[in-house]
C-alpha cells in the first residue's frame, strides 16, 4: 500500500469518525424515542387537544416536566400573579422531556419557561450518569432556542426525598453539574430548592412529603412556588428595567 493510498485511508476513516460524532450529537435523544413513545405518546396527544381548545394567558409561566408539575393542583395559586400553562406528565424524565419539547413546548407563547425532571436517576440499573443529564438538558434547550431565542428558560433543582435518599449523592452532583451548565447558557436560570426540603441534620423533610416520600404535598408545593417566585421576580423583573 503506497503513501497516497494511506492518506486517503486515513481521511476517509477520520472523515468517518467525525461524521459519527456529529450525528450522534445533533440526536441526543433519539436513542429514547422509541422508550418515550410507549409511555407518554397518550400523555402528549392529549396535551396537543388541549392547545387545540384552551388559550394561553398573556405573558404566562409555562411550567414542564414531570409528575411534581402535573400533580401541582395549586399551581396557579401558589405563583400568583403570574399567569401559568402547566403542561407535566407522569413521572417523566429528562430524556422524554427532549424527545417531546417541540410538542410540548412549541404550540405556547409564554414569558418565561419553567422546567422540573427528576426520574433519570432512582437508584435502578437503567439510570443515567449526570453528564448524560446535562447532555439531555442542552438538547431541550437547544430545542427551546430554535423557536423561542430570548425567553427566560428556569430549571429547578432536583429534590431531595426520603424514597431517593440513596442516590443523593449522585443527583447533588447532578445539580451542581446543571447549575454549572445554566451559568453558561443564555437566559438560563438555576432554581435552588434543595436546601428548603433538608432539615438541621441535612435530612429529608418528611412533613412536606405524601406518603410515598416523592411527592410535596400542599406545604411544598407553597415552597416551591416561593422559590419559583422569587427567582422570576429576580430575572423578569431586571429584565423590563431601563
Amino acid at each position: 500500500m503506497n503513501r497516497l493510498t494511506v492518506y486517503s485511508s486515513f481521511r476517509l476513516l477520520l472523515s468517518s469518525i467525525l461524521l459519527a460524532g456529529f450525528l450522534a450529537s445533533c440526536n441526543v435523544s433519539r436513542k429514547y424515542t422509541a422508550e418515550a413513545t410507549k409511555n407518554w405518546e397518550k400523555d402528549i396527544l392529549k396535551f396537543e387537544q388541549q392547545d387545540k381548545s384552551e388559550k394561553d394567558p398573556a405573558n404566562a409561566i409555562l411550567f414542564a416536566g414531570s409528575s411534581s408539575i402535573r400533580l401541582w393542583s395549586t399551581l396557579k395559586e401558589d405563583v400568583a400573579p403570574y399567569p401559568v400553562i402547566q403542561r407535566g406528565f407522569g413521572g417523566s424524565k429528562f430524556s422524554d422531556m427532549a424527545v417531546y419539547a417541540k410538542r410540548i413546548i412549541y404550540p405556547h407563547q409564554f414569558k418565561a419557561l419553567v422546567i422540573f425532571e427528576a426520574n433519570d436517576i432512582t437508584g435502578s440499573k437503567t439510570d443515567k450518569t449526570p453528564a448524560e443529564v446535562v447532555k439531555l438538558f442542552r438538547d431541550i434547550v437547544k430545542t427551546v432556542r430554535k423557536k423561542y431565542a430570548d425567553q427566560p428558560i428556569f430549571l429547578f433543582e432536583i429534590t431531595p426525598t426520603k424514597s431517593r435518599w440513596a442516590v443523593w449523592p449522585t443527583v447533588k452532583q447532578t445539580n451542581q453539574l446543571l447549575k454549572e451548565t445554566c451559568s453558561k447558557l443564555h437566559n438560563t436560570y438555576f432554581i435552588e430548592t434543595a436546601s428548603a426540603y433538608l432539615n438541621k441534620d441535612g435530612e429529608p423533610r418528611n412533613e412536606l412529603f405524601i406518603k410515598d416520600m416523592l411527592h410535596q404535598n400542599h406545604e411544598g408545593y407553597i415552597i416551591w412556588g416561593d422559590l419559583a417566585k422569587k427567582k422570576l421576580d429576580e430575572v423578569l423583573t431586571r429584565k423590563v428595567k431601563p
